[in-house]
């Protein structure tokens, strides 16, 4: 009896905040679970004349084989994969290495200064960066070829370059995320003890020493939980990265599951097969995010519930 009143004071008092939470319930009912139910078009053959719930024609899994016999699907999930894994492992290793580096500045207005300079980039939608970093990489105006010009190296056609393309979208993604991600791990470095660093120093310990032995190791544990549940976006390569930036010179090492997709239904209307394909990823994916949730358990002890 005591139990159930405690229970019913609690719900009492968290009332306000269920309430907040209605709006947010509502629009992921909307548009996020109400719309699976176009999932169905995956396993017909899809006529938009006679609707969803229409009298469409069954096809069973016929839109599946179809989409693997297709010669560029795989190479697709290799792009998709290759630079989903490098912006990942990426994106834990440089903001790690920037928090500690911001973390020995001791100049307070300096150290605001360079947090605010990387913060940037985070605020601004691909949209706009990729307008920006075609004008900055052009092979023959853009202020990176004109620099290297002038160090004797020929030109570098980042955006049209098949070999290149990749790594520019990590790099640029990485540029973009990393100032907004190190937040994560200063934070986690404030709430290390001044106290270890302090024991360190009367044993006579460097910075570098205490860097290995206390820094590090106090920020471990958070560094594993990042990457492991970066595992969870191993098919998100970054539509709104790729789609502003590349063309179809770069298609055989640029072109992720998502553009892939995007082209399927929207340009060329094969609506059947791009469900199909976004089906297949969401899938994929749904088996990351669970594996990547008990691995953070496991290792961790992070849990979501």
């Amino acid at each position: 009896m005591l139990a159930k009143l405690k229970l019913e004071d609690r719900l009492i008092r968290e009332l306000p905040l269920y309430l907040m939470l209605i709006p947010a319930v509502v629009l992921v009912a909307i548009y996020s679970y109400g719309s699976m139910a176009g999932v169905i078009i995956a396993f017909q053959k899809f006529i938009p004349a006679k609707g969803l719930f229409g009298p469409q024609q069954w096809v069973g899994f016929r839109n599946f084989d179809t989409l693997f016999s297709m010669p560029n699907i795989w190479p697709v999930i290799r792009n998709t994969v290759v630079i989903a894994m490098s912006k990942m492992i990426a994106g834990v290793i440089v903001p790690v290495v920037f928090a500690l580096l911001l973390n020995e500045v001791r100049s307070l207005f300096a150290k605001r200064m360079f947090q605010t300079l990387v913060y940037l980039p985070h605020f601004l939608s691909w949209v706009i960066l990729s307008g920006i970093l075609i004008n900055l990489l052009s092979p023959s105006e853009g202020i990176v070829n004109v620099f290297l010009s002038k160090l004797g190296i020929e030109p570098i056609f980042f955006l049209g370059n098949a070999d290149v393309f990749p790594a520019t979208m990590v790099i640029s993604d990485v540029w973009k995320a990393f100032g907004f991600g190190s937040v994560i791990y200063l934070a986690a470095l404030t709430g290390i003890s001044p106290d270890l660093y302090e024991a360190a120093v009367i044993d006579g310990a460097n910075r570098w020493r205490q860097t290995w032995h206390i820094t590090l190791p106090g920020i471990t544990s958070i560094v594993v939980l990042m990457t492991v549940l970066g595992f969870a976006n191993i098919l998100n390569g970054g539509f709104d990265q790729i789609y502003n930036m590349y063309s179809p010179v770069v298609y055989s090492t640029g072109d992720i599951l998502d553009t892939f997709v995007f082209r399927l239904g929207i340009e060329q209307a094969q609506y059947s097969l791009s469900t199909a394909a976004g089906l297949f990823k969401s899938g994929v994916s749904l088996v990351f995010i669970v594996t990547s949730y008990y691995l953070a358990d496991r290792f961790t002890g992070y849990k979501v519930f």
